[in-house]
């Protein structure tokens, strides 16, 4: 049995264009996550998908029981994946991500999704600090652009900085085409 799995961190709705929360890139980045995903169940290693969702109806999105909460078709489960239902950006934080994985042996976790920013650096570094060796495919995961100081900070410059920071001490960094290759 694998001891890799794929943890596809909130690839939903909320993130595209019709969403409340549309990504620069996501499109892109959810094509790469399908064939991460067809890979690890073409080799039988397990997937698990992560969906977020605050626990009010007042928060400005992922509102429990909409539309926007929901996985996106491109990437959604089959028969047979867990989903696991978070309210933090970090997947193992309150949830049972952690016991899944270790039920199934896994000393690798593979993290694709969204948002660069928030829940993977989050959950890639958890995984890291929890003993997993974390290998992240960055051009399967997406952001948005961001403001400090009155200035605005491309989602492209978010998303290598964060990559930069994660592979300096957390991550292995890799894109699609090299994971495939593997």
């Amino acid at each position: 049995m694998s001891k890799r799995a794929v943890v596809v961190v909130d690839l939903q709705n909320e993130y595209f264009p019709s969403g409340k929360l549309p990504l620069v890139g996501i499109e892109d980045a959810v094509t790469n996550a399908a064939r991460v995903i067809a890979a690890a169940r073409s080799n039988n290693d397990p997937v698990i998908h992560v969906r977020h969702e605050f626990s009010t109806s007042d928060a400005p999105f992922f509102v429990p029981g909409t539309e926007g909460t929901q996985i996106h078709p491109a990437v959604a489960p089959i028969e047979g994946e867990p989903v696991v239902l978070k309210n933090y950006p970090n997947s193992f934080l309150k949830t049972d991500l952690k016991q899944m994985l270790d039920a199934k042996g896994i000393e690798e976790v593979v993290v694709i999704g969204a948002m660069s920013h928030m829940c993977i650096d989050a959950t890639s570094r958890a995984a890291s600090d929890l003993g997993y060796k974390v290998l992240l495919v960055h051009d399967a995961c997406a952001t948005m652009d961001l403001e400090f100081g009155g200035q605005v900070v491309p989602a492209a410059q978010v998303h290598a900085a964060l990559m930069a920071a994660l592979a300096f001490a957390y991550a292995t960094i890799t894109e699609t085409d090299e994971y495939l290759a593997r």
